[in-house]
């Protein structure tokens, strides 16, 4: 059963490891990662100077690190509600209504966004229409981009993410509870001093996992979303990796953008993680 999973990693993560040489040599196509000339941190610095920089990394940051402001605590309020849910029929058409978006697939999600936001027949604009407000071309405004990303991405991804909430929740000690009502606790002296606490281990263990890929914004929903008039807010590290690489094939220097990704992203990771076993003696390692 573990054998697709490693060799998937194996394939996927490990075995292009060599190509990371890429970003310190002037590749050619056709002749091996391991040939060109060696010209060190060239490709770093020419992105590091480059007018899209800043751009670059404030998007991908803020395209990651808004769904997890935003939506990190939802599933797990979600996850409260749900457990005090005492009709069964009702609690599994909540949690399989919102279970169902997480399958639903990231093309599907983009068309959807697409038609529903159309500044001719969209569902969105019509309601606008008819509350006298002029029509709002989403796709167009870079104003709105984070928000439709943001928004969409809380949706289809809270209620799977509340299932090991749901699960933690429900492996608490029953008999805590039974002691909080003889104390008299009310429910939200219950949710602050005995659910939350009881499921913190599970809460900091989650988040440092998000934040492990707060840099890696999902290329897929991006680059179906936005367009050239959207790059302004739209415009990530690896839309921009994929248009410099396999678009205007210079690979070189897409590679050193992408090694210049991961290790920002480790360094968040280990940042987040010592700063959390300091304040809650809690960590990954």
């Amino acid at each position: 059963m573990f054998s697709p999973i490693f060799i998937y990693y194996l394939v996927i993560m490990y075995f292009p490891m060599p190509g990371v040489i890429m970003a310190f040599k002037n590749f050619t196509p056709g002749k091996g990662i391991f040939s060109g000339d060696w010209v060190g941190l060239k490709w770093f610095i020419q992105f590091y100077d480059s007018i899209y920089f800043w751009r670059l990394l404030r998007n991908t940051f803020l395209l990651a690190f808004l769904p997890l402001l935003f939506g990190f605590p939802i599933p797990i309020l979600f996850a409260i509600c749900v457990v005090e849910i005492k009709n069964r029929a009702f609690k599994r058409f909540a949690q399989t209504i919102t279970y169902l978006p997480h399958f639903i697939s990231t093309v599907v999600i983009a068309g959807m966004l697409i038609n529903f936001l159309s500044p001719t027949d969209g569902i969105v604009n019509i309601l606008l229409g008819k509350v006298g407000l002029e029509p709002i071309n989403f796709m167009m405004e870079p104003g709105w981009f984070r928000t439709i990303f943001t928004s969409s991405d809380i949706w289809q991804s809270f209620g799977f993410s509340s299932i090991i909430y749901i699960a933690a929740i429900m492996s608490i000690d029953p008999e805590m509870y039974d002691s909080g009502k003889i104390d008299g606790v009310n429910k939200f002296q219950e949710l602050w001093h005995l659910t939350l606490p009881s499921i913190k281990p599970t809460i900091i263990i989650l988040l440092l996992l998000s934040l492990g890929g707060i840099m890696s914004v999902g290329f897929e929903k991006v680059y179906l979303l936005y367009n050239a008039a959207t790059y302004e807010t739209g415009d990530v590290l690896s839309t921009y990796v994929y248009r410099m690489g396999i678009i205007g094939q210079n690979y070189s220097f897409a590679t050193a953008i992408g090694v210049f990704n991961s290790i920002i992203t480790f360094i968040l990771v280990f940042a987040a993680n010592q700063l959390t076993r300091r304040a809650t003696n809690m960590s990954l390692w």
